[in-house]
């Protein structure tokens, strides 16, 4: 078996259609359903099963994809261990970050540290809070960026920054007009969250209960966008993190406005594996994020 295999064996076993795994290893579809058999003739065991139309891992399937994640990531790493070892300033840092932060922050980061070592390359993950964890505990990212300190024994978390959090109500809405509002004077409205094991959903309903109430949920989603649209379309209200001065444009006419009766707002940190050997410029990523979001007070409000 070789390596190409084992990938597109693993592509396959998270959803991957054949056709499309044979693309991603640029030969065809026959070859690689061919080399899925020897794989498992290799093995001994079947690891895939036809379901409807589509691959799906059987338990043997399950149990050996698990080595080979674990196979992969550590010739992968000692790729990237020798790489660094040969140009220390062109090696990659593997990086894994919640949605809600792909579109300002990390940018922010990777652009601010490629200017620095302009060969650096990124791999990046996007995931809610438990998804990063199983990241680094699986090796399968050097860093994450996320929402508060996951607690975890084996992981080193530093604040970066505070990020407010700010209420949305459309432009329609009976306190759209104020700039500053209680988060209790919505208590009875219809909330719009994130899904459960989203630090989001967590922090908002830390805040509700904070005020005195817990949220009637009206609508659940997986993006801070969809929570946006949700809002502007006028079906409930939610704790988004924005600036308080966006405009409201047509495709979102909300209106984001300051908490005054809790602290709306949330930690974003970056953390790594306590016990694990990070590479130089892995490294070199924490220290500049530091540097980069450093404020006399910590907070961006």
């Amino acid at each position: 078996m070789d390596l190409q295999v084992l990938r597109s064996f693993r592509a396959v076993a998270e959803g991957m259609t054949v056709t499309e795994a044979a693309a991603e290893a640029r030969v065809t579809q026959p070859a690689l359903s061919r080399a899925l058999r020897r794989l498992e003739e290799e093995v001994g065991a079947e690891l895939l099963q036809r379901v409807g139309r589509v691959l799906r891992p059987t338990p043997a399937g399950r149990v050996f994809k698990e080595y080979v994640d674990a196979a992969l990531d550590s010739y992968d790493r000692g790729r990237r261990a020798v790489a660094e070892v040969v140009d220390p300033e062109a090696g990659v840092v593997s990086l894994a970050f919640l949605h809600t932060l792909g579109t300002w922050l990390v940018p922010e980061l990777v652009t601010g540290f490629r200017e620095i070592l302009p060969h650096v390359r990124f791999e990046l993950h996007q995931h809610e809070e438990n998804g990063l964890v199983q990241h680094l505990l699986h090796a399968t990212a050097d860093l994450m960026i996320t929402s508060g300190d996951p607690g975890h024994p084996l992981i080193t978390w530093r604040r970066l920054l505070v990020e407010p959090l700010w209420l949305a109500v459309p432009t329609g809405h009976r306190l759209a007009e104020r700039r500053r509002v209680r988060l209790a004077e919505v208590a009875a409205e219809p909330f719009i969250l994130l899904k459960p094991g989203y630090g989001l959903r967590s922090v908002t309903e830390t805040l509700c209960r904070e005020a005195g109430f817990a949220p009637l949920v009206g609508f659940e989603g997986e993006e801070v966008h969809t929570l946006r649209g949700l809002v502007a379309a006028g079906l409930g209200v939610s704790l988004i993190p924005s600036s308080p001065d966006t405009a409201a444009t047509p495709d979102f006419p909300i209106r984001y406005l300051e908490i005054t009766d809790v602290h709306g707002a949330r930690d974003i940190g970056i953390a790594w594996l306590t016990g694990r050997t990070l590479p130089p410029v892995s490294r070199g990523f924490i220290d500049h994020a530091l540097r980069a979001t450093a404020t006399p007070a910590g907070d961006r409000r």
